[in-house]
């Protein structure tokens, strides 16, 4: 009950409801609300403050930005932010300002980042500068995937398209990519309708920023041949699957192209199906696998975590 009445608490108040109306259509800096809202940056920091320390908040620190969006809707509290929202009035003409100025917002965060992506250029989306079937590949992947997905990580997210993608299958997708430039293409992406349950943060493949068994599927597309130490990558994968979740690596067979490595900085010349079996290790059983063909054969591998809940104890007396 005391959680209950902390989070109501928290609610009671005017520009915190606006607030989480705000965020459960999308991420937003402390400088976005502050345009949005119109208020100074202390008064909506204790406002966020409060949101937070009831956990009606999620917050993740990016450098010198701080990021906000709802809790899970699996969590109490993510549950009761949405309870709340639903109950206020669409046509709100508070709301409908507030969803007009965040339209703006967001459209200002697009145009930065659609004019990073023109500087970089073809590099940002590595199945376009390899000439690679994209359309063929997420076919392939879609069919390794079920219809009803549950929780998803998507790791080297880039410009958020897998969430895009699979975000009509999944109830949460997070995306994770070590670059805030690709952050910030990313977040402009999912800022578009329906795509509210997906969000992005920083971290790096080696160190996810998660909870061990948190998810009900990784992907890793096109990200194995940057790694360092692939086998650390993938053991970090299973740590944070659940008992029985899978994970699907998506990246290049084996090849000979020496552009990839000089131009594109991979480490590795692509995998083979034995080479992948043994990074596997002993957290992740191997499952089926595909490819598909191209310029450059793409392969696609499945696996599933080996990990098993533990059995429930009872203690008994005598």
């Amino acid at each position: 009950m005391e959680q209950l009445l902390s989070g109501l608490r928290a609610c009671a108040e005017p520009t915190r409801l606006r607030i989480l109306a705000l965020v459960a259509r999308g991420t937003f800096c402390v400088t976005e609300f502050t345009e949005i809202l119109g208020q100074s940056q202390p008064r909506l920091s204790r406002h966020l403050r409060l949101l937070g320390e009831a956990g009606l908040l999620e917050r993740t620190r990016e450098g010198a930005n701080v990021w906000f969006a709802l809790p899970s809707a699996e969590t109490a509290e993510g549950s009761l932010a949405r309870a709340l929202l639903e109950r206020l009035a669409e046509d709100d003409a508070i709301l409908a300002t507030d969803r007009r100025q965040a339209a703006r917002v967001l459209a200002e965060r697009a145009r930065v980042a659609t004019e990073s992506f023109q500087k970089r250029g073809a590099e940002w989306d590595e199945m376009r500068a390899l000439e690679l079937p994209a359309a063929a590949v997420e076919a392939a992947l879609l069919a390794l995937l079920p219809q009803q997905m549950g929780r998803l990580l998507d790791v080297g997210t880039g410009t958020g398209q897998l969430l895009e993608l699979l975000a009509p299958r999944i109830t949460s997708g997070t995306g994770v990519d070590a670059s805030r430039a690709m952050l910030a293409l990313a977040r402009a992406r999912l800022s578009r309708p329906g795509l509210t349950h997906c969000a992005v943060r920083l971290g790096d493949m080696y160190r996810l920023p998660m909870q061990d068994a948190s998810f009900d599927h990784v992907v890793m597309q096109m990200v194995l041949h940057y790694a360092e130490d692939p086998a650390a990558a993938l053991a970090e994968a299973a740590r944070v699957l659940r008992p029985g979740g899978s994970l699907v690596i998506v990246d290049l067979a084996v090849h000979d192209n020496a552009d990839c490595m000089t131009r594109l900085a991979h480490r590795w010349p692509g995998f083979s199906d034995a080479r992948i079996a043994e990074l596997l290790g002993p957290d992740l059983i191997a499952g089926p696998a595909s490819h598909v063909d191209g310029p450059m054969e793409v392969r696609l591998w499945s696996a599933t975590s080996a990990a098993v809940t533990a059995p429930l104890v009872l203690e008994t007396t005598r």
